[in-house]
């Protein structure tokens, strides 16, 4: 029996979500265009003011703006970001959703992972988990494309985390 007790707190919802935000293609396409397009305008208005009304202060000023546009506006977006994904979840969601969790792969019963978490206990089929993916600090089995499991590496109470990721590797590569 694989067995891993960790704890599931705040930050590492933050910190999935933004993996998830990252990875989005045209989320980032329409950062790089923010980032560049806008500073880009600007600039050609300092420009207009430096070379029809030859006034470098305006200009300066407008080219400084654009610079710290374009090299703070994805640092807001982030911290925007995560400001709205607490904003997303009510008080006793946020209390169902964190704290001390057990997942538990039970050779006799192979058919699903047992979850035990503060919402309670939780079959999920193996067929119907995805995948699991590795990161430097956590080990996510995804439930769903954009829904996973994180095992946050830092909190872990107890068990062997890398042998039961590759068990539930294992699993579902079977039941699919």
């Amino acid at each position: 029996m694989f067995e891993i007790e960790y704890e599931f707190r705040e930050e590492d919802l933050i910190h999935f979500n933004e993996v998830q935000f990252t990875r989005n293609e045209d989320i980032q396409a329409n950062i790089r265009k923010n980032r560049w397009l806008v500073p880009a305008v600007m600039g050609l208005i300092g420009g207009f003011y430096y070379f029809y009304y030859g006034d470098k202060n305006s200009s300066a000023y407008i080219v400084v703006v654009a610079a710290l546009w374009g090299w703070l506006s994805p640092k807001v977006m982030m911290l925007d970001l995560r400001r709205q994904i607490l904003d997303n979840y009510t008080v006793k969601e946020k209390s169902a959703m964190f704290g001390m969790y057990t997942l538990t792969i039970d050779p006799a019963q192979a058919n699903y992972l047992l979850e035990s978490s503060p919402s309670g206990k939780h079959k999920m089929l193996w067929e119907d988990l995805v995948r699991v993916e590795y990161s430097k600090h956590y080990i996510y089995i995804y439930i769903s494309l954009s829904t996973a499991l994180v095992i946050p590496l830092e909190t872990l109470k107890s068990g062997d985390v890398i042998a039961f990721a590759e068990q539930a590797e294992k699993m579902i590569e079977r039941a699919s």
